[in-house]
């Protein structure tokens, strides 16, 4: 029988369908063009190969995206007030100590904003764009992921994997790219990353604010020292 518009899985597949969209990789928010320092690895020679990548996305994973973007995630997405999802917003712009990474960041973060809040618009989002646009807000894509994943009902355990996910095969493309890594092994390696991203996932719904920004140096010395390559195909 058809759906129909008072049918409880109506709503449940427009959110599905809004994170679908905004997991794209086609999504033009300007990820294809940062690595998160993965790139320095490729020059140093530390990373050249499908198991290299793997290891080394999988330490980014656990070590950077969960304990900052995967928090914010389920900061906002479950957030009894504005203010909790503007403090989100402050605690990922400073514990990102990279400079590159941390305009990364706001620029991605402001165009998911914008295209959230023209596709998916709910008052908190747009209050968030209002408050880029005023410079009190840096932008962060996980905080206005979450906000547009929010806004519809969807749970905040879909939001971070989907968006852990996201991140992963946004690195794996580029490393697709950058090794570069032929497009089965890619596969492979989002494949080998399913456990790694429930796991991840289990472990946001744990966390205390203090581990915010509880990364790992070598990955932000790494991010540090990209900036100073001779050549680069990424920006950060």
């Amino acid at each position: 029988m058809p759906s129909t518009p008072t049918d409880p899985a109506v709503p449940a597949a427009a959110g599905m369908l809004a994170v679908l969209q905004l997991c794209d990789s086609a999504l033009p928010t300007g990820a294809f063009a940062h690595s998160l320092g993965l790139e320095t690895y490729l020059d140093d020679g530390t990373v050249g190969d499908e198991p290299g990548f793997l290891a080394w996305v999988r330490h980014c994973l656990h070590h950077q995206v969960v304990p900052a973007e995967g928090w914010a995630v389920r900061a906002v997405a479950t957030a009894a007030d504005d203010d909790a999802v503007w403090r989100a917003d402050e605690l990922l712009a400073a514990q990102a100590l990279p400079v590159q990474v941390r305009d990364a960041a706001s620029a991605m973060g402001r165009r998911m904003t914008e295209i959230g809040a023209e596709n998916f618009p709910s008052p908190r989002l747009l209050a968030y764009a209002d408050r880029q646009r005023a410079g009190t807000s840096r932008g962060s894509p996980a905080v206005a992921f979450a906000l547009v994943g929010a806004g519809l009902g969807v749970p905040w355990e879909q939001l971070a994997g989907a968006y852990l996910f996201s991140t992963a095969t946004s690195l794996t493309q580029n490393a697709v790219r950058g090794i570069p890594l032929g497009q089965n092994a890619g596969q492979r390696v989002l494949r080998a990353l399913h456990e790694d991203v429930a796991r991840g996932v289990e472990r946001i719904g744990r966390m205390p604010e203090e581990e915010v920004g509880a990364t790992s140096p070598g990955l932000e010395i790494a991010q540090m020292r990209h900036a100073w390559q001779r050549a680069r195909m990424f920006m950060s």
